[in-house]
């Protein structure tokens, strides 16, 4: 392989790859990722790495002395895995000369926009200086309501913060079925348009293994880093070379999830992973929906609004849904709650939201 298919990427490894049958780390497993990574680093990727494994790890471990509460568990078993996870890619990295850095986030850390433009200085720099960033979500500081849903989420707003030209999510299967995995007949969809909703229903829910996510939570974030302009891949990372096949443009098993095309603005990327960080609702009626989605970029009228919820304050991010209640987008208000009210339904100085400060999602 003499070219990449992608400079920078952003790597995803669930904890059904990194962990043996006994829920262990599979250090061989582990070795062979790290060596493919080196590879590419060699010429001339860029690779930020997102991964799963330290509540696993330290349960393979650990068992508490005295009974504990699930969120205690999960917070003793993350602050005992992490420390194992990280040894153990550090070890591996360095057989290739090479330093890896651990970077641990919560939810809370992307909806405050300087901590998250401070994340971004900080991977950049590590990026810039040649050592391969290492991210997962801080279980020993996150509660439940403010987890990600799992690394799958996570990695999406990383790719999406830095602008990655993929997302690469390594699971134990082989991408998104036509049906039950299970079934024989049932086959990998190799080609996913990032506007296609049709799977939605589908697709099952059910959690996976060791981690606490499933293929629908790959779904969905495949498709919003998709519709942002960022191809995604879906594949098994139990495959010999599979991360070097996909940059390469190899012919190998995996589901890509085809991008609209439509690169967004910083701000605008931003938005599209506020949404549980939305303050309030902003009800639109049929006009204004259309007008939003028109092939001229509009911004939105409160002569369009027929409704407003909630209580939040001028900057704050809200959400914006239709009369039959679906979502059509999020963005950051003009005006606080009280005075959107007092003007639904008028004619005013200024948009409820501006376009450049609003994330759409695919056409309803």
């Amino acid at each position: 392989m003499n070219s990449l298919k992608y400079k920078r990427i952003a790597v995803k490894i669930g904890s059904n790859v990194l962990a043996a049958n006994n829920g262990s780390l599979n250090e061989e497993r582990i070795a062979h990722l790290v060596e493919q990574i080196a590879f590419l680093k060699e010429l001339g990727a860029e690779v930020i790495l997102i991964s799963s494994g330290a509540v696993a790890s330290g349960q393979a471990v650990f068992n508490p002395v005295s009974r504990i509460d699930t969120v205690s568990a999960r917070q003793l078993w993350s602050a005992i895995g992490q420390v194992k996870l990280m040894n153990t890619y550090s070890r591996f990295f360095e057989k290739h000369l090479l330093h890896c850095a651990q970077v641990l986030t919560t939810k809370e850390n992307f909806s405050d926009r300087r901590h998250y433009l401070n994340m971004k200085n900080c991977i950049s720099t590590m990026l810039e200086n040649g050592v391969v960033p290492i991210v997962n979500e801080n279980d020993t500081i996150s509660v439940t309501e403010l987890m990600f849903t799992d690394n799958d989420e996570l990695s999406g707003l990383i790719s999406s913060m830095m602008a990655c030209e993929a997302l690469i999510i390594l699971s134990n299967v082989d991408g998104i079925y036509n049906g039950h995995p299970a079934e024989g007949h049932s086959e990998v969809i190799k080609d996913i348009a990032a506007s296609d909703n049709s799977l939605e229903d589908c697709i099952s829910t059910q959690k996976s293994g060791f981690g606490r996510g499933g293929m629908h939570t790959k779904y969905s974030v495949a498709r919003k880093i998709a519709l942002e302009g960022i191809p995604v891949y879906i594949a098994n990372g139990m495959r010999l070379n599979i991360l070097k096949d996909i940059m390469a443009g190899n012919e190998t098993v995996y589901t890509r999830f085809n991008p609209n095309g439509k690169k967004l603005t910083a701000s605008k990327k931003w938005l599209a992973h506020s949404n549980s960080f939305a303050k309030g609702l902003i009800v639109v009626n049929e006009g204004a929906r259309k007008a939003l989605f028109d092939v001229n970029a509009n911004s939105l009228l409160l002569i369009g609004v027929v409704d407003v919820r909630g209580f939040f304050e001028k900057g704050d991010v809200v959400q914006i849904l239709d009369q039959e209640g679906k979502q059509l987008g999020v963005g950051k208000s003009q005006y606080n709650s009280d005075d959107a009210k007092k003007l639904i339904g008028k004619k005013a100085r200024k948009p409820m939201i501006y376009y450049d400060y609003m994330f759409l999602e695919a056409h309803p």
